[in-house]
Formats: structure tokens, C-alpha cells, sequence
């Protein structure tokens, strides 16, 4: 394969890979102004989310039964095709249950573009190079959620939250195109759907992604609900792993790939790394714009370097990796990526912007420096045959990953605010001297009504304060949780004759 065709087929599985993975985090500024117009609660309208996310979720894991079946092209246009038509469906919506069932259906369509752009790219790029094409793919994994907040905010603000999901037109228009005219096709094989396999695995991601959405709003296990989709996740997943393991003929998908040590070991760092990088995104955001009043523009702009020093780390490990061990630059930026967020749990209500920033640049210089030789590592020793099915497995594990870690994260900060607003607040009383001299500046007194609002909002932000500190401090700590793991990774170079053996067809 020519260098030209090379770059031609990463550029589009690139594109569609961006447009995928940024409309994970584009609609969330958005969803204010569609309540309003859609005539939605509050709770209503995270179904917009949620439907993307379920849908995705189930069906990313059939990328390597849908790519025998159709071939690895025909199956990619057809993404790309049903990915752009129901992106422009939901910025014409025109109700609440419209968009939810467009959103389902775009969530199902843009389920393989993740997983089939790596599949892509690990079996067109040679052994030596794959370092190199992992950087650039991972780029786009992670620039997407990251600049998502910000070109949404822009949109809408600038022309409507419609453009969030118009902006994926002419994206998709140029992947297709590009992807028609220079991604190489696969023979096509017969294999009958696991019609019961995906059932069971519908049931648990569907039941586990309820109570991970609904978890703080319910009361976690306190809620019988909570219970019963607990029960289900469970149920489903036990199925379906009896299920699979009975059958020796057309299964959703092998789980023998889940032998391979270094496939299971970074599926699993990947799901924390998760938890953390979309941890940080959440808490963030929320910290600077309800505490230091950030606008929602300027919050994007602030919290973007990271993304750029992300994809520069990217592009300076893709070299590294076939020079030094995995572990060691996974390990490196496990490091750099608990520093930058123990700093941001060091934040107080009087930092300035580059005080923000600064733990921002470290943080997305080690996310850069997991990602890469994490997703090399996972590949290393699989057959390139596996590479789509296994492709779709990782993403599942990034998404899983993802929404176990906005949940816990979500719940530290709820549940940590409720304690700094009981320990502070007992601290207050109407009569004691730190009330009345914090008061004295304004000419209040605690036992009048604007003295007491003034004190009730101080101690809301206060306890807030202490929450967000908690939290950060929790992703930290999920981050230093990866580094036993790493050990477990076969330790060689991802290049040379040895790994060009490992992954010889």
C-alpha cells in the first residue's frame, strides 16, 4: 500500500472517528435550550444523552459480527450514511419522543465508527508504524469529548443548538467520500447473528446504564429500582457469558480475545482511564462556571489546552513507543495525569485563570502518554483477523469506563457537599462571634433575613468548594489505582521482529 492511500484512508476514518466521539460531549451545553423549545423537565431531556449512550453501547460490541457479514468498507459507509441522516433528522426534531428515537438510531449507526477506524488502522499500517497511527486515531478519541463543550457552547450561543448536530453534514459528507474512494474493502463471510447473545448483552448494558444515570437521582441502592436494574445488569451479563461460552458457532463474539493478557489488562486500564478523564471533564466545567462564574465560552477556552497538549504528548509517544517499553511511558503519564488533577484538588474561590490552566497542561500531557501505548498494547498480541471484533470490545470498555466514572465522581461530590454543608454549618449560629464579624463589613446581623441568605449562600459555596476539592482528589486516587495493573503488561517494544511476529496474519 502506497504512503498516499495510507494517508487517505487515516484521514477519513479520522474524520468520522471526530465526529463520532464529539457528539458524546457537543449536546450537553445545549440541552437548556432544547428543553425549553421541546417543552421538556429537566429529567426529560437527559434522555437525549442517555438514548446515544445506550444504543452505542449495545451495539459497538457487533463491529466485528457486522464487518464479516457486509465487509469492512460496505459496513463503514453504511455508518457513515445512517450516522449523518439521523444527525440532520435530530437538528430538525421537532418533539421530545422525535429526537430521543433519532438519537437511538444515530447512537446505533455511530456505535462501529470508533472501533472500525482503529480496526482500520491497526491492519493497514505496518507493525513498526503502528505506534505512530494509534497516536494520531488517539488524538481524535480524545480531542473529541474534550472540545466538545466548547464548539456546542459557540453553536449555540452564535446559531442554535440545532448546529450541534448539523455540523456533523459536511464531516460525514467528506468521510464518506474519502472512505469510498480509498479504504481497501474485506472478503465477506457468512456468520448467523446471535440473536439471543445480543439480547442478553442489550439487557445488561440498558439495565447498568440506567443505574448509572439515574443512580444520585434515586438513592443509589436505597431505591428499589435501583435494586431491580442492578439484578437485571447483573442477570444480563451472567447470561450472556454462559450463553457465549456455550456455543462454539456464530456467537456475538469470541471471547477467547479476552485470553489475551494484554487485550484484558488494557481493556481494564482503559475503563479507569476513563473514569478519570471524563471525571475531570464533569467537575470542571461545573466547578468554574457555578463558583467562579466563568461564561460558558470562556470555560471552553480555558479548559482547551488541555486537549492541545494531549495531542501534542500524542504525536511525541507515537515516536517513542517503538524505542521505549509501554510500561514505562504508561506509567510516566499515569503520573503526570494524578499530579495535574491532585492540583486541581488544591483549587480554592480566589485562583486565578492560570492557576486553572496549569494543572490542565499536565494533566492532558500524561492523558496523551496513556492513551497511545495503551491502545498499541491491547493490539500487540491479538491476530489482526480479531482486530475489529476486539476493536469494538475496547470502545465498549472506554464507554463503560466512562459512565461508571461521571456516576462515582458525580456521587463523591453530592455526597461530600451534604457533609461540608452539616460539619461547617454547625459551626454557625446566630449569636457566634465568627457570624456576626463576617457580617460586620455588609452592616448585617445573622438574625436578620439578608444576613442570614448572605451566610446561607457563603456556606453553599464553602461545602461546594469542599466537594469539588473531594473529587478531584477521587479521580486522583483512580489514577494511582492504574499503576499495579501496568506490571501485568507484557513487557516488550511494540516494534522490531519480535511484535512483528506476535501479530503476523
Amino acid at each position: 500500500m502506497s504512503p498516499r492511500q495510507r494517508l487517505l484512508i487515516t484521514i477519513a476514518v479520522m474524520a468520522t472517528t471526530v465526529m463520532q466521539v464529539l457528539d458524546t460531549t457537543i449536546v450537553n451545553v445545549a440541552l437548556p435550550h432544547m428543553e425549553g423549545q421541546l417543552e421538556a423537565t429537566p429529567d426529560q431531556i437527559t434522555w437525549v444523552l442517555t438514548s446515544y449512550l445506550v444504543a452505542s453501547a449495545v451495539f459497538m460490541p457487533l463491529t466485528g459480527f457486522f464487518t464479516d457479514r457486509l465487509g469492512r468498507r460496505r459496513y463503514l459507509l453504511i455508518s457513515i450514511f445512517g450516522f449523518v441522516l439521523f444527525s440532520a433528522l435530530c437538528g430538525l426534531a421537532a418533539s421530545l419522543d422525535q429526537i430521543v428515537v433519532f438519537r437511538l438510531l444515530q447512537g446505533a449507526f455511530g456505535a462501529s465508527l470508533v472501533p472500525l477506524s482503529q480496526a482500520i488502522l491497526v491492519s493497514v499500517y505496518p507493525i513498526e508504524e503502528r505506534g505512530r497511527a494509534m497516536a494520531i486515531w488517539g488524538i481524535g478519541v480524545m480531542i473529541g469529548p474534550i472540545l466538545g463543550p466548547t464548539l456546542g457552547g459557540y453553536l449555540t450561543e452564535v446559531l442554535s443548538w440545532r448546529w450541534t448536530f448539523f455540523i456533523n453534514l459536511p464531516v460525514g459528507i467528506l468521510s464518506y467520500i474519502l472512505a469510498l474512494t480509498s479504504v481497501p474493502d474485506t472478503p465477506r463471510q457468512q456468520r448467523a447473528m446471535d440473536w439471543g447473545g445480543l439480547a442478553y448483552l442489550a439487557l445488561c448494558i440498558s439495565a447498568l446504564q440506567f443505574l448509572l444515570d439515574r443512580g444520585n437521582e434515586y438513592g443509589w441502592l436505597g431505591s428499589l429500582r435501583i435494586q431491580l436494574a442492578a439484578v437485571i445488569s447483573v442477570a444480563g451479563l451472567a447470561a450472556f457469558t454462559v450463553h457465549s461460552a456455550g456455543r462454539r458457532k456464530s456467537r456475538l463474539f469470541d471471547l477467547r480475545i479476552l485470553a489475551d493478557r494484554n487485550f484484558t489488562v488494557a481493556s481494564f486500564l482503559l475503563a479507569i482511564f476513563g473514569l478519570g478523564m471524563y471525571g475531570s471533564m464533569v467537575m470542571q466545567p461545573l466547578f468554574l462556571e457555578t463558583l467562579l462564574h466563568y461564561p460558558t465560552l470562556t470555560t471552553g477556552l480555558v479548559m482547551a489546552p488541555r486537549g492541545v497538549v494531549s495531542a501534542l504528548s500524542m504525536l511525541v509517544v507515537g515516536r517513542l513507543i517503538t524505542r521505549m517499553s509501554p510500561r514505562i511511558l504508561i506509567t510516566i503519564g499515569i503520573i503526570l495525569s494524578g499530579l495535574g488533577t491532585w492540583a486541581m484538588g488544591r483549587y480554592d474561590l480566589h485562583i486565578s485563570e492560570w492557576q486553572v490552566i496549569w494543572p490542565v497542561l499536565i494533566q492532558g500531557m500524561g492523558l496523551g502518554m496513556i492513551y497511545v501505548p495503551l491502545s498499541t498494547v491491547a493490539f500487540s498480541t491479538l491476530p489482526r483477523e480479531s482486530a475489529p471484533e476486539a476493536a469494538g470490545l475496547f470502545s465498549l470498555m472506554r464507554t463503560v469506563g466512562s459512565s461508571i466514572g461521571i456516576s462515582l465522581v458525580t456521587t463523591m461530590f453530592i455526597r461530600h457537599g451534604q457533609m461540608a454543608w452539616n460539619t461547617i454549618g454547625a459551626h454557625i449560629t446566630a449569636f457566634g462571634t465568627a457570624a456576626i464579624t463576617y457580617l460586620a463589613p455588609l452592616h448585617l446581623l445573622p438574625q436578620t433575613p439578608l444576613g442570614a441568605e448572605v451566610l446561607a449562600g457563603t456556606l453553599a459555596r464553602q461545602s461546594q468548594m469542599v466537594a469539588f476539592d473531594a473529587a478531584f482528589v477521587f479521580i486522583t486516587m483512580s489514577f494511582v489505582a492504574m499503576l499495579p495493573l501496568v506490571l501485568l503488561i507484557g513487557d516488550h517494544r511494540l516494534g522490531g521482529e519480535a511484535a512483528s511476529v506476535v501479530v503476523a496474519d
